[in-house]
């Protein structure tokens, strides 16, 4: 679901893969087409969950748009876990002149046979389902071709 209409992600595949998975972090790559520069870092803090959007370019390095996202303000359910932008995001947001995005709050949402991921804001919501169910091709990771994806799964279908 992308209620702004046409974009690159309703155009090209989705693939999301979890590449790492410790106690304390997940990495999850999110692949659009054959661009593989997203990657999804959820990490376990003192007082909840933070998400993180690293960014990056075809060398590796940082995109001007990278580290955004939010930190959990409750304890969420066991599937959903809710994240409104942090301040570090905000004053970013600001400084790239999308000063809509201040108000964003992300979500993921897992059960055994679906991941998803949404966005919401005032006026804007993107959603993505992934079927955890039907296995891929594991893509690699920018630059690497030896590290394996635990869990890959390819776009559901956008609602």
């Amino acid at each position: 679901m992308d209620n702004a209409g046409p974009s690159s992600f309703s155009e090209e595949k989705l693939v999301m893969h979890v590449r790492k998975c410790t106690d304390s972090e997940l990495q999850i790559p999110f692949h659009v087409g054959e661009d593989a520069s997203r990657t999804w870092i959820i990490t376990k803090t003192g007082s909840g969950l933070s998400l993180k959007h690293d960014h990056r370019h075809d060398d590796g390095s940082h995109d001007k748009s990278t580290m955004y996202g939010g930190h959990t303000v409750d304890a969420g359910w066991d599937n959903v876990q809710s994240f409104p932008a942090d301040q570090y995001s905000k004053e970013l947001f600001v400084e790239l002149g999308i000063p809509q995005s201040v108000g964003n709050t992300w979500q993921m949402f897992v059960y055994p046979d679906k991941f998803s991921y949404r966005l919401i804001r005032q006026g804007r919501e993107f959603r993505v389902d992934f079927d955890l169910t039907s296995r891929i091709i594991n893509p690699p990771a920018p630059g690497d071709t030896v590290t394996k994806p635990i869990i890959s799964a390819g776009q559901k279908r956008a609602k």
